[in-house]
Protein backbone atom coordinates (compact mmCIF):
# COMPACT_ATOMS: atom_id res chain seq x y z
CA UNK A 1 0.00 0.00 0.00
CA UNK A 2 1.72 3.70 -0.86
CA UNK A 3 1.07 6.13 1.67
CA UNK A 4 -0.37 9.61 -0.13
CA UNK A 5 0.49 12.84 1.52
CA UNK A 6 -2.43 14.48 2.44
CA UNK A 7 -3.15 18.58 2.63
CA UNK A 8 -2.87 21.05 0.63
CA UNK A 9 0.89 21.54 -0.90
CA UNK A 10 0.66 17.80 -1.74
CA UNK A 11 -2.74 18.13 -3.59
CA UNK A 12 -0.68 21.21 -5.66
CA UNK A 13 2.27 19.52 -6.45
CA UNK A 14 0.05 16.58 -7.92
CA UNK A 15 -2.03 19.56 -9.80
CA UNK A 16 0.89 20.64 -11.43
CA UNK A 17 2.68 17.84 -12.23
CA UNK A 18 -0.54 16.67 -14.12
CA UNK A 19 -1.06 20.05 -15.99
CA UNK A 20 2.85 19.93 -16.88
CA UNK A 21 2.26 16.19 -18.03
CA UNK A 22 -0.90 17.09 -20.42
CA UNK A 23 1.29 20.39 -21.90
CA UNK A 24 4.59 18.64 -22.89
CA UNK A 25 2.37 15.63 -24.50
CA UNK A 26 1.50 17.47 -27.93
CA UNK A 27 4.67 18.67 -28.34
CA UNK A 28 6.43 15.63 -28.31
CA UNK A 29 4.31 14.00 -30.63
CA UNK A 30 4.78 17.04 -33.07
CA UNK A 31 6.76 15.99 -36.77
CA UNK A 32 8.71 18.62 -38.55
CA UNK A 33 7.91 19.61 -41.54
CA UNK A 34 9.58 22.02 -43.73
CA UNK A 35 8.33 24.62 -46.39
CA UNK A 36 9.73 24.16 -50.06
CA UNK A 37 11.35 26.17 -52.17
CA UNK A 38 10.56 25.44 -55.59
CA UNK A 39 8.81 28.39 -57.14
CA UNK A 40 7.10 27.92 -60.74
CA UNK A 41 6.55 30.56 -62.67
CA UNK A 42 4.52 30.90 -65.64
CA UNK A 43 6.46 32.54 -68.82
CA UNK A 44 3.39 34.47 -70.44
CA UNK A 45 3.30 36.37 -73.97
CA UNK A 46 2.15 39.73 -72.68
CA UNK A 47 2.45 41.72 -69.05
CA UNK A 48 -0.14 40.13 -66.93
CA UNK A 49 -2.14 37.22 -65.88
CA UNK A 50 -5.19 37.64 -69.05
CA UNK A 51 -1.83 36.76 -71.63
CA UNK A 52 -1.35 33.19 -72.99
CA UNK A 53 1.10 30.78 -70.82
CA UNK A 54 4.32 30.30 -73.00
CA UNK A 55 5.93 27.65 -70.80
CA UNK A 56 7.34 28.10 -67.34
CA UNK A 57 10.25 28.63 -65.18
CA UNK A 58 11.05 27.07 -62.06
CA UNK A 59 13.33 27.92 -58.96
CA UNK A 60 17.53 27.72 -60.31
CA UNK A 61 16.60 28.11 -63.70
CA UNK A 62 18.27 31.34 -65.17
CA UNK A 63 16.99 33.56 -67.32
CA UNK A 64 18.35 36.71 -69.42
CA UNK A 65 16.17 40.19 -68.27
CA UNK A 66 15.46 42.16 -71.49
CA UNK A 67 13.21 44.14 -70.14
CA UNK A 68 11.69 45.74 -66.88
CA UNK A 69 7.29 46.64 -67.11
CA UNK A 70 5.06 47.58 -64.58
CA UNK A 71 5.11 45.01 -61.65
CA UNK A 72 6.25 42.11 -64.79
CA UNK A 73 9.72 41.38 -66.31
CA UNK A 74 10.82 40.46 -69.79
CA UNK A 75 12.58 37.49 -69.96
CA UNK A 76 14.24 35.03 -72.20
CA UNK A 77 14.30 31.48 -70.71
CA UNK A 78 15.07 27.92 -72.97
CA UNK A 79 15.13 29.56 -76.20
CA UNK A 80 11.47 31.38 -75.48
CA UNK A 81 10.98 35.43 -74.57
CA UNK A 82 8.35 36.21 -72.04
CA UNK A 83 6.86 38.17 -69.28
CA UNK A 84 7.16 36.55 -65.55
CA UNK A 85 5.99 39.08 -62.63
CA UNK A 86 8.68 41.15 -61.04
CA UNK A 87 9.74 40.41 -57.58
CA UNK A 88 10.42 36.64 -58.18
CA UNK A 89 14.46 37.64 -59.58
CA UNK A 90 17.06 37.79 -57.70
CA UNK A 91 20.67 38.52 -58.94
CA UNK A 92 22.17 35.83 -57.38
CA UNK A 93 21.30 31.83 -57.66
CA UNK A 94 18.87 30.88 -55.20
CA UNK A 95 20.14 29.00 -52.10
CA UNK A 96 19.59 25.40 -53.86
CA UNK A 97 21.29 26.04 -56.92
CA UNK A 98 24.57 26.60 -54.39
CA UNK A 99 23.98 24.15 -52.18
CA UNK A 100 24.17 21.79 -55.33
CA UNK A 101 27.17 23.39 -56.11
CA UNK A 102 28.39 23.38 -52.64
CA UNK A 103 27.61 19.68 -52.86
CA UNK A 104 29.06 19.24 -56.18
CA UNK A 105 32.55 20.65 -55.31
CA UNK A 106 32.74 18.86 -52.05
CA UNK A 107 32.00 15.46 -53.49
CA UNK A 108 34.82 16.50 -56.16
CA UNK A 109 37.37 17.64 -53.00
CA UNK A 110 36.40 14.24 -51.08
CA UNK A 111 37.71 12.25 -54.55
CA UNK A 112 40.56 14.10 -54.62
CA UNK A 113 41.25 14.02 -50.95
CA UNK A 114 41.02 10.41 -50.78
CA UNK A 115 42.81 10.46 -54.26
CA UNK A 116 45.87 12.18 -52.50
CA UNK A 117 45.41 10.19 -49.56
CA UNK A 118 46.56 7.17 -50.96
CA UNK A 119 49.21 8.98 -53.07
CA UNK A 120 50.66 10.43 -49.74
CA UNK A 121 50.71 7.01 -48.36
CA UNK A 122 51.97 5.24 -51.73
CA UNK A 123 54.83 7.99 -51.49
CA UNK A 124 55.46 7.73 -48.15
CA UNK A 125 56.14 4.07 -48.44
CA UNK A 126 58.34 5.02 -51.70
CA UNK A 127 60.43 7.37 -49.26
CA UNK A 128 60.42 4.90 -46.72
CA UNK A 129 61.95 2.12 -49.31
CA UNK A 130 64.31 5.27 -51.13
CA UNK A 131 65.70 5.88 -47.09
CA UNK A 132 66.45 2.31 -46.71
CA UNK A 133 67.89 1.71 -50.36
CA UNK A 134 69.93 5.15 -49.45
CA UNK A 135 71.68 3.88 -45.96
CA UNK A 136 72.34 0.33 -47.64
CA UNK A 137 74.03 2.29 -50.34
CA UNK A 138 76.39 4.95 -47.98
CA UNK A 139 77.04 1.98 -45.95
CA UNK A 140 78.96 -0.04 -49.11
CA UNK A 141 80.11 2.97 -50.04
CA UNK A 142 81.68 3.46 -46.83
CA UNK A 143 83.07 -0.08 -47.01
CA UNK A 144 84.10 0.46 -50.64
CA UNK A 145 86.05 4.01 -49.50
CA UNK A 146 87.89 1.96 -46.43
CA UNK A 147 88.75 -1.23 -49.19
CA UNK A 148 90.15 1.52 -51.44
CA UNK A 149 92.34 3.86 -48.90
CA UNK A 150 93.53 -0.26 -47.99
CA UNK A 151 94.34 -1.12 -51.43
CA UNK A 152 96.39 1.90 -52.15
CA UNK A 153 98.30 2.15 -48.96
CA UNK A 154 98.73 -1.47 -49.18
CA UNK A 155 99.75 -1.39 -53.14
CA UNK A 156 102.53 0.70 -52.47
CA UNK A 157 104.28 -1.07 -50.01
CA UNK A 158 105.24 -3.74 -52.70
CA UNK A 159 106.42 -1.47 -55.10
CA UNK A 160 108.38 -0.06 -52.86
CA UNK A 161 110.26 -3.06 -51.89
CA UNK A 162 110.80 -4.50 -55.63
CA UNK A 163 112.54 -0.86 -56.55
CA UNK A 164 114.77 -1.21 -53.76
CA UNK A 165 115.14 -4.59 -54.86
CA UNK A 166 116.15 -3.97 -58.28
CA UNK A 167 118.32 -1.11 -57.26
CA UNK A 168 120.27 -3.10 -54.86
CA UNK A 169 120.72 -6.05 -57.64
CA UNK A 170 121.57 -3.58 -60.16
CA UNK A 171 124.53 -2.08 -57.81
CA UNK A 172 125.18 -5.14 -56.51
CA UNK A 173 125.98 -6.53 -60.33
CA UNK A 174 127.64 -2.64 -61.43
CA UNK A 175 130.16 -3.62 -58.23
CA UNK A 176 131.01 -6.82 -59.47
CA UNK A 177 130.87 -6.02 -63.42
CA UNK A 178 133.56 -2.98 -62.41
CA UNK A 179 135.76 -4.79 -60.43
CA UNK A 180 136.21 -7.74 -62.69
CA UNK A 181 136.54 -5.72 -65.86
CA UNK A 182 138.98 -3.35 -63.47
CA UNK A 183 140.80 -6.05 -62.92
CA UNK A 184 141.32 -7.87 -66.83
CA UNK A 185 142.54 -4.75 -68.44
CA UNK A 186 145.59 -2.40 -67.59
CA UNK A 187 145.41 0.96 -67.96
CA UNK A 188 147.25 2.53 -70.21
CA UNK A 189 148.34 5.78 -69.26
CA UNK A 190 149.43 8.93 -71.81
Amino acid sequence: MIARPRGRFARLAGRATLAAALLVAPHARAETGWVGDQVRLNLRTGAGNQFRILGSVVTGDSVEILTRGDGWTEVRAQGKSGWVPDGFLQSEPPAMVKLARSETETAELRSRSGALGEETTKLRSENAELAARESEQRAELERLTRDNLELRAGARWPEWIAGACILAVGMALGALLRGSAHRQTPRIRL
